[in-house]
């Protein structure tokens, strides 16, 4: 089923952004690859604003790719408390992040929707909002890709480098998770996997080569 939202971006509430980068249209019931954004994708700058200042880290390159080649949908899912501290604005979030898709672009592989949460228990107006339901570590944020891509959210994968996004994609009812420079980890219903070095990025390359072989069969 196809995102529904009809615009390149929006604003489905005051603190939620939902972006559908392209028009690849996926079958029902399709595990995704949920990235974390700072620090999974790209370097964590703390508040990232300026678009010159992107830099890539390669290490999720080849997750993206093989996410990409399987015929699996790739959602980024990233908390920007930053807005709701008044560091910047939703523009320049999508100036940002229009340069963290271009950059990974370049790169030959493609991200298919993004989401960010901007509410923040430290933030003004309506943003002030103290554990809202799609500021991770809770779910909503995969809860709401699930819905418009129609995922098969227990069979997809997250990737991230804090627990906030492990604890989110538990919620959401995934069942693993790759900690970026984490270490492993078993909870109930939930296993966590670091991805330090190669050997775990290629078991992470493989875990989401099988999802794409079980779609196929």
């Amino acid at each position: 089923m196809a995102d529904k939202a009809g615009t390149p971006h929006q604003l489905t509430e005051p603190g939620l952004w939902v972006e559908r980068i392209d028009g690849r249209v996926f079958p029902s019931h399709l595990p995704a690859l949920f990235l974390d954004r700072d620090g999974t994708i790209n370097v964590d700058t703390d508040y990232p604003s300026d678009p010159a200042e992107i830099e890539l880290r390669p290490r999720i390159l080849p997750a993206i790719a093989a996410a990409n080649r399987a015929g699996i949908p790739v959602v980024v899912v990233t908390n920007q408390s930053g807005i709701a501290r008044g560091y910047f604005g939703w523009s320049v979030f999508a100036a940002v992040n229009g340069r963290v898709i271009d950059l990974l672009g370049d790169q030959g592989v493609f991200v298919d929707m993004v989401l960010a949460c901007a509410y923040h228990e430290a933030g003004s107006g309506p943003l002030a909002v103290s554990d809202h339901p799609v500021r991770k570590p809770n779910p909503g944020m995969l809860v709401e890709a699930g819905k418009r891509l129609d995922l098969d959210l227990q069979r997809s994968l997250i990737v991230g480098d804090k627990l906030a996004d492990m604890q989110a994609g538990r919620r959401a009812g995934l069942a693993q998770g790759w900690l970026v420079d984490g270490e492993a980890a078993v909870q109930p219903g939930f296993a966590i996997r670091r991805l330090q070095d190669d050997d775990d990025l290629a078991g992470l390359v493989t875990a989401i080569e099988i999802l794409g072989r079980d779609d196929i069969s």
